[in-house]
């Protein structure tokens, strides 16, 4: 398992409502088999542990 410290980017739109993103590794995306034609993901949060899970969608 490979782990990476990340950070959070916030942001404001127009209307001031605050938007966050995370870039990932693109080595990692490839590896799951997500492309420019295939992008759908599932995305889980644990509330419990904190955990965020990225699936690829079947």
């Amino acid at each position: 398992m490979e782990e990476r410290e990340l950070r959070v980017i916030f942001s404001r739109d127009g209307r001031g409502a605050t938007n966050t993103k995370i870039t990932l590794p693109v080595k990692w995306v490839r590896d799951m088999g997500v492309n420019p034609e295939q992008r759908e993901v599932i995305l889980q949060y644990d509330e419990e542990k904190q955990e965020i899970i990225i699936k690829k969608q079947k």
